[in-house]
């Protein structure tokens, strides 16, 4: 009996304790900003062994471009180390002072110049998708010309302008 008056006098502190308890609640804001950014990498093009007498030598290259979403941008690709301008670059002979002309475009036909002037020569994405986006470099050297044997290179600066 002694027993049960202590279970029921701990039953009914315990109601009494929970009886008094109460909540309240309150809610806050989580934010943030997310600025426009763009990152950008190219594979190298690579024309293997060039034939002056041959047909034009083709080949790609892939700039991938990723933005954050709805971000417009543009993609320049300036002159080269050896070019005079984008419509005239060159490529130079490893070990002399020859050099090699060659094109590069957006479009397989060669029909347009890739550049670096933005609203003229650069290739426009109006609203990037927030996902890595491949674009095609054509390159071109034209048949006929007759310089020195060897190893040609150049270097290209891709520039996204967002």
């Amino acid at each position: 009996m002694k027993l049960l008056k202590v279970g029921l006098t701990f039953a009914v502190v315990l109601l009494a304790v929970n009886a008094q308890a109460a909540t309240t609640t309150t809610t806050f804001q989580v934010t943030a900003t997310v600025n426009s950014a763009c990152t950008v990498s190219a594979t190298d093009l690579a024309f293997g062994i060039y034939d002056p007498s041959a047909a034009a030598n083709n080949n790609t290259s892939t700039v991938t471009v990723t933005c954050t979403k709805a971000t417009a941008y543009d993609i320049g690709l300036d002159k080269g180390l050896y070019g005079a301008a984008t419509t005239t670059r060159q490529m130079k002979h490893a070990t002399l002072a020859d050099l090699i002309n060659y094109s590069l475009s957006s479009v397989v036909t060669q029909a347009s110049n890739w550049g670096d002037v933005v609203g003229t020569d650069t290739v426009h994405v109006a609203s990037a998708t927030g996902a890595a986006e491949p674009h095609t470099v054509y390159g071109r050297i034209a048949t006929g010309q007759y310089v020195t044997a060897g190893s040609y290179a150049d270097t290209i600066t891709v520039t996204i302008t967002y």
